[in-house]
């Protein structure tokens, strides 16, 4: 085995284990030594790291060859975009003069992580080639989340290709059916959802998402109970912040059923137990919300944040003070805005 062999299989076993400061080392310390595959296991480290600079310094050093790889290429779009240069990112992406679904796959990516849907879909307007599963599944979250008239024209037309094609894997049907929520064409929704073959927490999960997002708390909490699979947290956090919405006689019957069926491990979650508190406080149930602010272990602001907001919305305003005076993690604007509230 040649050096430079060594090398590439030393670096693939450290970041393969995210040591990624141990591969970074490894790199700079074999300069003769480096090879296509090399670079792109160090400008990965570099991305794992956040670390600009050597990133930029590795660049630097580049062969006009090397800047040619596809590998190379993608791995500097990630680069670009997890350290935000987001302008550097679309000139590694313009220079590719053979795009690829991994490309798009990799800028669209990039540009959700930067808070950018609409990036994505002018990118996506731009398309030559007819996107796969990744890229189907990212549209349709960037359309979702923009939900203006132009996503809802593109989105309708990404929902024609999926219409022709008989082999669409789940991931891109639930993110079909998401974004139809949001867009509020709950029949095509129901429709899609209806045809995931495999249903899963992910699945469940996306639809009562989307439900709650539109206001739907009825149809959230008829959804959470159909599932049959053994539930998540988030779905869970999500039921009782339904519950706490609707306030009605089925809402309070439910939570408080799921509340009574909380297992242990579910008890350890800060998410789930504050989720139960705040919907116990909505119920005015403020004896059992106390309880369950006891069983939080690690108590942080936003459990604060929903005794101390329960407590002022049942106009017990001496507890909420109580409470406030004895808290011990930091505060932030919220806390203070309901601290005067009392």
């Amino acid at each position: 085995m040649s050096s430079s062999t060594k090398l590439n299989a030393t670096l693939k076993t450290l970041v393969d284990s995210k040591q990624y400061e141990e591969a970074s080392k490894h790199f700079d310390q074999q300069p003769n030594l480096h090879t296509d595959f090399s670079i792109d296991m160090a400008i990965k480290a570099c991305t794992m790291l956040h670390d600009y600079k050597r990133g930029i310094n590795i660049l630097q050093k580049l062969s006009s060859n090397s800047l040619s790889n596809h590998y190379i290429q993608i791995s500097l779009i990630r680069f670009y975009m997890e350290c935000r240069d987001v302008d550097n990112a679309y000139r590694v992406f313009a220079s590719i003069s053979n795009k690829s679904n991994y490309g798009y796959t990799a800028m669209f990516k990039g540009l959700r992580s930067n808070g950018m849907p609409e990036k994505i879909i002018d990118l996506l307007e731009e398309m030559k080639i007819e996107p796969d599963n990744f890229t189907l599944t990212l549209s349709f979250h960037a359309c979702a989340q923009v939900a203006n008239e132009r996503a809802m024209r593109i989105g309708q037309k990404l929902i024609h290709k999926l219409l022709t094609n008989s082999q669409n894997e789940d991931i891109v049907l639930n993110a079909a059916t998401y974004m139809l929520i949001k867009f509020g064409d709950i029949v095509n929704a129901e429709r899609f959802y209806k045809s995931v073959k495999n249903k899963n927490i992910i699945t469940y999960c996306t639809i009562m998402k989307g439900y709650i997002e539109k206001k739907m708390f009825e149809q959230a909490l008829d959804l959470f109970e159909h599932v049959n699979l053994v539930k998540s947290d988030a779905m869970y956090t999500m039921a009782f912040n339904v519950c706490a919405k609707l306030g009605n006689d089925r809402a309070i019957k439910i939570g408080n059923k799921l509340l009574d069926e909380l297992s242990d491990n579910r008890k350890s979650s800060t998410a789930n137990l504050t989720s139960a508190l705040h919907m116990l406080m909505k119920f005015g149930n403020i004896q059992n919300a106390e309880r369950v602010f006891e069983l939080i272990q690690k108590k942080d602001v936003i459990a604060y944040g929903a005794m101390i907001k329960g407590y002022v919305d049942n106009e017990m305003f001496e507890k909420a003070l109580d409470l406030f005076e004895h808290m011990n993690c930091e505060l932030n604007n919220d806390m203070y805005t309901k601290a005067f509230s009392a």
